[in-house]
Formats: C-alpha cells, sequence, structure tokens
C-alpha cells in the first residue's frame, strides 16, 4: 500500500479516536475529583458531564453526516447525537444547580427524560426483529410489561428507601428516569441481537451502557447515602458519553474494516429482560399479599401468579424454533441486500446503491458532487496481461480510492474500469480538492502479480445544480470525464454548461452523419502522392468529404471525432474503402494498369478492433477485382499500441499482401522497437518536421526529418514527406534522400476525374515538377 493511503487511513482512525479520548479524560478527570475531594462544594465534579457530552454529540454526528454509510445508519447516528445534544443540556442544568440533594430536580430531569425519549426513537429506526403487526405487538406488549415491573419497582421498593422529607415530585422524576432506562434496555437489548443488523452489535451494546447508568443513577438519588449518591451524580454525564464515543469509534472502525458475516444470532440476556419483569412484579404481588390476605387467599394469588409465569414460559420455548426460522429467512433476505448493493469484485458500493444514495441527497435538497472516474486505457492491461490480472488491478484501485476518500464519501464502482465518488459538498474547492487527491492516490505503481503498473485516471467532476437529477448528474460527469480524455487523460475536468451542448451538437451531428451515410452524401478527394525524383504520380490518398444539404461543406475536423465518439467510423471506414477501390478499380479500367500503383486508405483503429476487419477487406479487393498491393492502409502510431487484437489484425493484413503505412510518423510513440514488432511497409513523415526545413533555422526538425529517412532506407521501408508546400521543401526533401512526397505545392485533394487527368501518358515523357498550377 503505498504511503498516501496509509496517512490517509491513519488520519481517519485517529480523527474517530479522539472524542473517545476526550470522553475517557473527562471520566478519569471526575474520578480523580472524587478522590481528591474533601470540601463541601460539589461544582467541579460537575464539570466533567458537559465536557464529555460535547464529545459524543461531535463523534455521533460525524457518523450522521456520513453519505459512506446507509440511510438507516445515519438516521440513527443523527437521532443519537441530538439525544446527545439533550442531555448535554441537562448535564448543563445539573452543573448550574451542582447539589448532592436526594431526587432529581424537574428542571435537570426534563430534558434528560427527553434525551432517552429520543434514544427510544432512534432505536425504533432499526429493525428489531420481526418488522410485521405481529412483531411490532410482541415488542410493544415487552415495553408495557417492562414499564409496569418497572414502575411498580420503584414505587414499592426504590421509593420506599428514599430519605424523609424529599419532595414527591423529585423521587417522581428520578423514577422516570429510571423507568424510560429500562425501556430503552429493552428495545436496545431487541436491535443487539437481531442477525445483520445495519448497526454494529457491539456498537449497540456500549450504547446500552448509558441507560443502565440512566437507571442505577436513578436508584441512588433516590435510596441512596449521601457519598454514592454524589458519586452517580457527577459520573453519569462522563459514563454516557464514554459510552456514546466508544460506539461510535466502534461503529467507524467497522466501516472502515468490514467484519466477517456473522449471520447466527445468539440468545442473550436481553431476551430474558420481559420475564424477569414478570418475575419481579409476581414477586410484588405475593410479597404485598401476603400481608393483606388470609391464607386461602394467598394461595388463589400465588397460584395464578404461578400460573401466568409458566404460560410466559412456555411461550418462550414455542417460540424458539419460529425464531430459528425467522433468523435464517432475514439472514438471507440481508445477504441478497447486501449482494444487490456492492460490489462483488471490489467490495465497494455498486451503482444501484450509488444511485440511490446520490438521488436520495437530490431529493432532500442537500448539497452533492460526483465525481466519475475512468482507468486510462485499462483495455491495453487487460488484453495485454489478462482479465484474471486486470481484476486485481481494479480492485487495487478501488482500495486506493476506498482509503482516500474522506468519511463524508462514497466510493463506488459503476461498472468494468469505471468508478465514481460522491461527495457531500458543492463547493468547487472541496471537489477540486477531492479530485486531486484521487489522482495522487492513484499515482503510485500498482503490484500486479510480478509487475508493476502505472494506472492513471481521466476524472469527471460535476456539481449538482438547483432541480438536477442523479441522472443528469451522472451524465454531466460523464461529459467532464470525456473531456479530460481528450485534454491528454490521466487528469480532470469539471463539467460547464457549455460541455452539455456541445454533447448535444455532436450527438445531432452523428444523427446526421448515419443519415448522410445512407444518403450518399459523402464524397471523396484523392490528394496525388508523387515520386519527387522522377516527378510522375505514384499513388493518391483517399479523403473524405461530407457536403450536408443545409449546413453547406462539414470539416472532416467536425464530424471524423464524432464518427469516432459514436461508433459511426465503422460503416464509414467500409464506405470509404468500398468507394476508394471502386475508383481505382475504374481508373485502372480507363488509363491501364499502370495508371497508379496503389489508393492509400485511412483506417481507424476501431474499424482494426472489428473481428471480420480482414475478411471484409479481402471481399473489398476481390468485387473489384484488384490485387492486395494495390491497397496501402494507412495507421496512426497509437493503433498500433491499442491491443493484441489490433496487432494481430494487422499482421493479416501484412501476411494478405496489403501495404501498411504510418501515417503522422514522428508525433507519437515512434522508436526502433515499434518499427520492429509492426509489419510496416512506409513511413509518412509528419508536416510538423516538413515545415520550415527549407530555412534551415531549425536543427531539430532537421535532424528528424533526416534521420527518418535514413531509418527508412535501412529498414527497406518506403518515405512519404507530407504537407509539401514549397519548392524549396521539395529540393530539401528529395536531398534528403525521400522519394515519394505529397502536399499543396504539388496537387491539391482533387475529385475523382482531375485525379485521373493526372494519370493520363504524357506524350513528352515526364516533367519536372512546377507546383499545382501546372498540373
Amino acid at each position: 500500500m503505498t504511503q498516501p493511503v496509509v496517512t490517509a487511513g491513519r488520519s481517519r482512525a485517529a480523527a474517530g479516536l479522539v472524542p473517545l479520548l476526550v470522553a475517557g479524560a473527562a471520566t478519569a478527570a471526575v474520578c480523580l475529583w472524587l478522590l481528591l475531594h474533601t470540601g463541601d462544594s460539589v461544582l467541579l465534579g460537575y464539570f466533567g458531564g458537559p465536557i464529555a457530552l460535547v464529545a459524543a454529540v461531535f463523534s455521533c454526528w460525524r457518523i450522521g453526516s456520513s453519505i459512506r454509510v446507509s440511510r438507516p445508519v445515519r438516521a440513527f447516528w443523527r437521532a443519537l447525537s441530538h439525544s446527545a445534544v439533550l442531555l448535554l443540556i441537562g448535564s448543563c442544568v445539573s452543573l448550574a444547580l451542582a447539589n448532592n440533594n436526594a431526587g432529581l430536580s424537574l428542571v435537570a430531569a426534563a430534558p434528560n427524560v427527553l434525551g432517552i425519549i429520543w434514544v427510544l426513537v432512534a432505536m425504533f429506526r432499526l429493525p428489531l426483529g420481526d418488522s410485521t403487526a405481529l412483531g411490532w405487538t410482541r415488542t410493544l406488549l415487552d415495553c408495557v410489561t417492562v414499564a409496569v415491573a418497572g414502575t411498580l419497582i420503584f414505587w414499592y421498593v426504590v421509593l420506599s428507601f428514599a430519605p424523609t422529607g424529599t419532595d414527591l415530585d423529585t423521587r417522581a422524576a428520578a423514577g422516570a428516569v429510571g423507568v424510560l432506562g429500562l425501556l430503552a434496555l429493552v428495545i436496545i437489548g431487541k436491535a443487539a441481537v437481531v442477525p445483520n443488523a445495519p448497526v454494529d452489535s457491539l456498537a449497540l451494546r456500549l450504547i446500552a451502557v448509558a441507560p443502565i447508568v440512566g437507571v442505577t443513577t436513578a436508584v441512588l438519588l433516590i435510596a441512596g447515602s449521601d457519598g454514592p449518591r454524589l458519586v452517580q451524580s457527577v459520573l453519569t454525564g462522563p459514563l454516557v458519553a464514554l459510552a456514546f464515543t466508544a460506539a461510535a469509534w466502534r461503529q467507524r472502525h467497522v466501516m472502515a474494516h468490514p467484519p466477517a458475516d456473522t449471520a447466527r444470532r445468539h440468545r442473550s440476556l436481553w431476551d430474558m429482560l420481559p420475564l424477569f419483569a414478570v418475575v419481579t412484579t409476581a414477586g410484588l404481588v405475593i410479597t404485598v399479599s401476603a400481608r393483606q390476605m388470609d391464607g386461602r387467599e394467598r394461595a388463589v394469588i400465588i397460584g395464578a401468579v404461578l400460573i401466568v409465569v409458566c404460560v410466559v414460559a412456555r411461550q418462550l420455548l414455542g417460540l424458539r424454533e419460529n425464531k430459528r426460522l425467522l433468523d435464517g429467512i432475514r439472514t438471507q433476505q440481508v445477504q441478497l441486500e447486501r449482494l444487490a448493493m456492492t460490489d462483488p469484485l471490489t467490495g465497494l458500493a455498486n451503482r444501484t446503491r450509488f444511485g440511490a444514495a446520490l438521488a436520495e441527497r437530490l431529493g432532500g435538497h442537500r448539497p452533492v458532487t460526483v465525481l466519475l472516474i475512468d482507468i486510462d486505457d485499462f483495455k491495453t492491461i487487460n488484453d495485454t496481461m489478462g482479465p484474471a490480472l486486470g481484476d486485481q488491478l481494479l480492485y487495487q484501485v478501488a482500495q486506493r480510492l476506498r482509503n482516500s476518500s474522506a468519511v463524508r464519501e462514497l466510493p463506488a464502482r459503476l461498472g468494468g474500469d469505471e468508478f465514481a465518488v460522491l461527495i457531500d459538498a458543492d463547493d468547487v474547492a472541496v471537489a477540486e480538492d477531492a479530485a486531486a487527491r484521487i489522482q495522487q492516490a492513484l499515482a503510485e505503481p500498482f503490484r500486479v502479480g510480478e509487475e508493476r503498473l502505472l494506472a492513471h485516471a481521466s476524472i469527471g467532476v460535476a456539481l449538482a445544480g438547483p432541480g438536477d437529477s442523479a441522472d443528469e448528474v451522472l451524465r454531466n460527469a460523464d461529459i467532464a470525464m470525456y473531456a479530460a480524455k481528450e485534454g491528454g487523460k490521466a487528469n480532470w475536468v469539471r463539467f460547464e454548461p457549455r460541455m452539455r451542448q456541445e454533447v448535444v451538437n455532436h450527438a445531432r451531428l452523428g444523427s446526421e452523419l448515419h443519415n448522410a451515410i445512407i444518403r450518399n452524401e459523402l464524397y471523396l478527394l484523392y490528394q496525388p502522392v508523387f515520386d519527387i525524383v522522377t516527378g510522375r504520380l505514384h499513388g493518391a490518398e483517399a479523403l473524405v468529404r461530407w457536403k450536408h444539404p443545409t449546413r453547406g461543406f462539414v470539416s472532416p475536423g467536425d464530424f471524423i471525432p464524432v464518427a469516432e465518439r459514436s461508433g459511426l467510423i465503422v460503416p464509414l471506414g467500409i464506405w470509404v474503402l468500398r468507394e476508394a477501390c471502386r475508383q481505382l478499380a475504374a481508373w485502372t479500367a480507363v488509363y491501364g494498369p499502370g495508371a497508379i500503383k496503389a489508393i492509400n486508405v485511412n483506417v481507424a483503429v476501431r474499424q482494426l478492433r472489428e473481428p471480420g476487419f480482414v475478411d471484409e477487406v479481402a471481399a473489398v479487393l476481390s468485387e473489384h477485382g484488384l490485387l492486395p498491393g494495390n491497397l496501402v492502409i494507412e495507421i496512426t502510431e497509437s493503433s498500433v499500441a491499442d491491443g493484441r487484437q489490433v496487432r494481430e489484425t494487422l499482421q493479416a493484413l501484412h501476411e494478405m499482401g496489403i501495404r501498411l503505412a504510418l501515417d503522422d510518423f514522428g508525433t507519437g510513440q515512434s522508436s526502433l522497437s515499434l518499427l520492429r514488432a509492426f509489419p510496416v511497409d512506409v513511413l509518412k513523415l509528419d508536416k510538423s518536421f516538413v515545415d520550415g526545413i527549407a530555412d534551415g533555422e531549425d536543427r531539430g526538425r532537421l535532424a528528424v526529418a533526416a534521420a527518418v529517412a535514413q531509418l527508412a532506407e535501412y529498414l527497406q521501408l518506403s518515405a512519404v514527406a507530407e504537407g509539401i508546400e514549397s519548392e524549396a521543401q521539395l529540393d530539401r526533401l528529395r536531398d534528403m534522400g525521400y522519394r515519394l512526397g505529397q502536399g499543396f505545392f504539388m496537387a491539391k485533394p482533387l475529385p475523382p476525374d482531375e485525379a485521373g487527368a493526372l494519370m493520363a501518358p504524357e506524350p513528352t515523357g515526364s516533367a519536372p515538377l512546377r507546383g499545382a498550377t501546372a498540373l
């Protein structure tokens, strides 16, 4: 793992541990104060509660605002943060009152009671087992059972130990806190034992410490002596905060390191709380009745109570098998839901979950930004090294995305080599910082098998605007990502509204181009290739042109990129090939077999990827009675590095006898190893090296042009100079050893009849080249 990724993971872990450390420090400080306390003032002891609860509010809020977790989990932790706020208010009231009186002041009790109620609200946001009406009825009955039993216990037992003269309201307030604490224990217990619950089971058990502290505090505030009552009064806030922060830390740890699937449900003491409440209440009934009834009446009451206990026990035993079956069904359901929302290869969120999270934020009118990430040239890696290593690379990319994403960001794999990150913000600076952070995380080489690979990415950044749908935001990010690829790859581009109009224009132009191929609106011009030593016509390059019925002339620079992006380059390329071969056959019929040696046709890499391309070329040549040597296929240098399938196609064409020309040579990935691996016949020197070659000021151009000529001669290849525009350039190139050339100086692209006129035999022999006007 690279150093930036490790640092990011450690920083997030440290951020989650800080609130827990603050709460722990506050608890330790209160304990130290209790050991050293000697005076009557208790004000300092109450300071630990508010400090610790502020940390609890922050830790719960951080998880509740993170979009990396599911909606039920976010709702739970947000509600728990609200509960912590209410408990914080209650702790501040206790600090203001700062006493060690028996009972609980109504002013302090109100926010504490509301805080416990809010905990119950948070718990009810989680699955509590059977979610049917029958299941909810059981839960309600359990709560009523515990509430009634708790009320009876506090009323008949705890309150009886209250100091003489204690106000009834303060005792009742403390009792209310205790009864609500018991209810919270029941609900937390039910949620903690649900298989595959969205909130971690251990985190819920840690939260259960809070109601236990509340019950203990209620008992001691009513019936405790001065010493234990003071200890519990000043420790209640810190202990509750410690439980909340520990639970939040555990949840963050599980989010960063998901545990193995533990679908088995274990029974615990939580399930016994209702039965314990029934038995305790029965004991109270027996105790009270024993004081006021005779023997026969006592026997009836005791028998009734025993029957109730037996019936309850019987029901629990009878439901055991049913619960086991239901747990199995729930476990399968949870597993299916997880599979439906998770990418199986990388473990990241999949397209479904990502789209749901994006739609949820947009529906709630909350800020959101989408980063769409596409691995550059992944197809080449996958084709060259195989799909197994390709999958390993995707897995490692996913882990770096996971580790480099902030807590409030949701990384996902949308499919193939396309990833995305959902950011909980609509600030340009935040979005650009996230894009730069991801670029940095992916910049280090990946260890894949025995190889070390670089896998850069193009990133499209789209900030959601008012009224945007999820599809629109993703489409905007996609547009920006393609703009990043067109800008040279390995960078990021932020979406701008003008880009959408450009895409619309391209789409419209693509539709019109599709119709143009059908309606024969396209035509070919032919740029002659001359033997610059003898002045004779050597060949011609077919160039496609488009005359739109309403737009007029459409530049190839406009419609060729549209054809490549839309896939229309395949039918367009076949049309060009057929038309060029048809025209060559027509010229041969008129001017004889020696009219020109071959016709040059440009072929896009997309055509070379087509499985039947070689057979189609052979069929076109056969259809028009041409030999393979009559065709020169021109490709760019980048096509050669596209992958194994393209190289195999080129090899098959070469073995057939078709000559292959490397177009725009010198501008791409030119190297001796490329020429050695590629079955090339012709090198076409790019125009950029011909410009200015005559004045001799640019020694770099001169050196490259001369080197290409010498290289072609050494490898026994043909060298063609492109873009010749002056006689001085022509002379300089001829002196360097170039035999073939083309350019406006000799002839512009010509219609078929004008190009054919150049093929007619000259009555007085060959004439020297004198420029386009002479031709």
